[in-house]
């Protein structure tokens, strides 16, 4: 799945909501949006019919009901789509993280258990 930045703002404050959120909302979280409120609406539609989003009930403002929205995907799952959408590059994100100064002995352990739990999760589906 592949968004526009406006769209990934739109998914980064649903996903830092933790919960449903109305147009309105999401509006007043994303002060330091690169988009106007008046495009909300072509944002949240086009967000639905990519299946990033779902409208998760109504909420009643005043006198009026507005929708709810909801991440379909989670952040994890779509940064990972978009990492890994080419199979030959995951050897060099792979590479690049390890050559990090930020990664640590702890983090190498958890790491190697994460890939050793997911080796053995494929030699048993084979």
């Amino acid at each position: 799945m592949k968004l526009t930045k406006s769209e990934q703002e739109v998914m980064e404050t649903l996903w830092l909501a933790g919960r449903p959120l109305p147009r309105s909302e999401i509006i007043d979280l994303s002060p330091k949006r690169s988009w106007s409120a008046s495009t909300i609406h072509i944002l949240l539609n086009s967000l639905l019919e990519k299946g990033a989003i779902k409208e998760a009930g109504f909420v009643k403002r005043n006198k009026t009901y507005g929708r709810l929205y909801a991440p379909e995907i989670s952040s994890e799952d779509y940064y990972s789509s978009t990492i890994f959408s080419d199979q030959k590059a995951i050897p060099m994100y792979f590479s690049a993280l390890l050559r990090s100064d930020a990664l640590t002995a702890d983090m190498v352990t958890e790491l190697e258990e994460m890939l050793e739990q997911r080796k053995k999760e494929l030699e048993h589906d084979s």
